[in-house]
């Protein structure tokens, strides 16, 4: 027989998670300029939040040992390619993993955009992010928007129309299934 604490310690990672794998896009309504973000991708490169103005960005917080993270990548692979002839881009960023754990992740998974290495924490304290994966859009001004806790599918019609609503006028992604927002 199992101990009860088990059983407890169980029932409470699945609620948990559970909790996390439904996650929805909120308005934002807290101050809304992000903290500072500049950190090494996977190659090694410096990337800087403030080099997207003019773009949405999608800026997303992460592990690998998240699997309500893992779930949601497919759904911004397909976002990022759908997308590609608009101003916008994600970058995903790995909270306190080796490099080398991530490069795995990154290349099982077959994801294009670029993934941050925030190896000591601290950018995810200071965006003060409490549940993985946590998600932040920021629009062409560098204002954050909207707010996602937990994992969500980020190709979905609600979620692209969104997305539409902060890009200037722009022609619309090559997916005729996604007309923009009006």
């Amino acid at each position: 027989m199992r101990s009860p604490a088990l059983i407890i310690s169980a029932l409470c990672l699945s609620a948990l998670s559970c909790f996390a794998t439904s996650g929805e896009l909120l308005r934002y309504d807290r101050e809304s300029s992000p903290s500072t973000l500049s950190l090494a991708d996977l190659s090694g490169k410096i990337r800087d939040l403030n080099q997207h103005q003019g773009q949405v960005v999608l800026v997303n917080f992460w592990a690998t040992w998240c699997s309500p993270c893992l779930a949601e990548m497919p759904s911004m692979q397909r976002l990022v390619e759908l997308m590609s002839a608009r101003p916008f881009q994600i970058l995903a960023v790995n909270s306190e993993e080796s490099r080398s754990r991530v490069w795995k992740f990154s290349k099982l998974l077959n994801i294009s955009f670029p993934i941050l290495l925030d190896t000591n924490g601290d950018v995810t304290r200071r965006w003060a992010v409490e549940i993985f994966p946590t998600s932040y859009l920021i629009d062409t001004h560098g204002q954050i928007r909207y707010i996602s806790y937990g994992a969500l599918e980020w190709d979905q019609d609600e979620v692209i129309n969104t997305i539409e609503t902060l890009l200037p006028d722009h022609p619309p992604s090559n997916s005729a299934a996604f007309p923009p927002a009006q």
